[in-house]
């Protein structure tokens, strides 16, 4: 333990588990003998850090958490798993983060810069990518891929196996059973496909054009009649250097993938409380 780390009374640290420089570990929390807090990291009070877990520097965890803990798998036998959760996190109140699975790497991972809301849930294997907001009571089943920066909203329940591309933008309350392309903006129960995350994608710097290019090409490929890998090598050789159109193509062709991509729909009436499908395309 470094010495300019901070322990209250009344927590626990197991022998054996590495507090970096700086850290701050509240009254009753609970460090496994396997964690490595990396410097600065904040364990506000009641927080349990089970397993073979690292937390990157810099993250802070908040009251009643639980990172690291056993997966909810039946299969699973105390085998030897990991929980990693990247530097600059912040994990508010209640939030669950399991370790692995033996079926799914063996490894948990949360990325650098997250933020995950009150009683936000990552099950086994889930590889959450860096930048992703998960709002209050997100529910992410096994082996859930999560891309950079996706932003998931709150209450939404994400089957197991699911992929969410990069920038992708899921709403409230949705049931994402299928998987969603980069950019895509999905809405309702079960979740369609509405549109994509304009608004996230001129916040990391995409041009007008190269939004209203990805506009053409999502139309063509998940609203314009036709067979649909006739419609996906059209958008190849049409958009060859078209970076945002190309991550869309490479996440669909992605043979890797284990569920069907999300279809196609149409948000509510706005005054039901939707957001008009060509000028609310996420936020």
């Amino acid at each position: 333990m470094d010495p300019t780390a901070s322990i209250a009374p009344g927590a626990v640290i197991a022998e054996g588990a590495v507090i970096g420089a700086g850290c701050r570990i509240g009254p009753f929390c609970s460090v496994g003998p396997e964690a490595v807090l990396e410097d600065r990291v904040e364990l506000v009070s009641h927080v349990v850090v089970d397993g073979a877990t690292r937390i990157g520097a810099g993250t802070k965890v908040l009251a009643f958490s639980a990172i690291g803990t056993p997966p909810q798998d039946l299969k699973y036998k105390d085998e030897p798993t990991r929980c990693e959760v990247g530097p600059g996190c912040l994990i508010r109140e209640g939030v669950t983060i399991h370790r692995a699975s033996v079926g799914g790497g063996g490894v948990t991972t949360v990325g650098a810069g997250c933020m995950l809301m009150a009683m936000a849930h990552v099950a086994h294997d889930c590889r959450v990518g860096d930048g992703v907001i998960l709002a209050n009571n997100v529910m992410l089943g096994g082996h859930v891929w999560v891309g950079e920066h996706a932003f998931v909203g709150g209450g939404a329940a994400v089957h197991q196996t699911v992929r969410i591309g990069r920038l992708a933008m899921v709403s409230g309350l949705a049931g994402v059973t299928n998987d969603i392309p980069p950019f895509g903006y999905v809405f309702g129960l079960p979740a369609r496909l509405v549109g994509f995350n304009k608004i996230g994608l001129l916040r990391r710097g995409a041009t007008r054009d190269q939004l209203r290019t990805l506009r053409t090409a999502n139309n063509l490929l998940f609203k314009d009649p036709g067979e649909f890998a006739a419609k996906l090598e059209q958008a190849t050789q049409r958009w060859p250097d078209e970076p945002l159109v190309q991550e869309v193509i490479a996440f669909v062709r992605d043979s890797s993938r284990r569920r069907q991509l999300v279809r196609p729909g149409r948000m509510a009436a706005p005054e039901l409380g939707g957001v008009d499908e060509e000028n609310g395309d996420g936020a």
